[in-house]
């Protein structure tokens, strides 16, 4: 994938739809692009998050460890970022993220990921945004769950 590919997969993720031209190629150029194999982990619960992912091929499997089961939460696949969490709370990384077909990835180190919240301040809005709706996912997932339990 040529560094043109690259610039234009992040001009269709909603998070990057906004920025200028040149700093979409200047996140491309920056990030570290990954392929992951079905199986590999592009991150692990537990771990101090120092970068996002945003996925360009594949699909994976958000994997949370609780009561020593792992529980899959939810898929994401094109146009997805994960990772965030962890960079933006300052926080170890609260789910496992584990490849389920071979995955090519754009990872996002946590400085560059800062500076661009910081340039283009609609970024924040949209990552806000973003995890609202999976907390809301998450939050009505819990209600189902305890419902059945009880």
């Amino acid at each position: 994938m040529s560094l043109n590919d690259e610039v234009e997969l992040l001009r269709n993720i909603p998070l990057f739809a906004n920025l200028e031209p040149s700093k979409i190629k200047l996140l491309a150029f920056t990030s570290e692009r990954l392929t992951f194999r079905a199986g590999q982990n592009l991150c692990v619960q537990g771990d101090m998050g120092d970068a996002a992912f945003i996925i360009m091929e594949g699909s994976a499997d958000v994997i949370v460890h609780i009561d020593n089961k792992d529980t899959a939460v939810a898929k994401v696949g094109k146009h997805d970022i994960v990772g965030e969490i962890a960079i933006l709370c300052d926080v170890p990384r609260t789910a496992t993220v584990r490849a389920s077909s071979e995955v090519t990835a754009l990872r996002i180190s946590k400085d560059l990921f800062f500076r661009l919240i910081r340039e283009f301040p609609s970024m924040a809005v949209v990552i806000m945004r973003e995890l609202a709706q999976r907390l809301e996912r998450t939050t009505s997932q819990l209600s189902r769950a305890l419902g059945r339990a009880g």
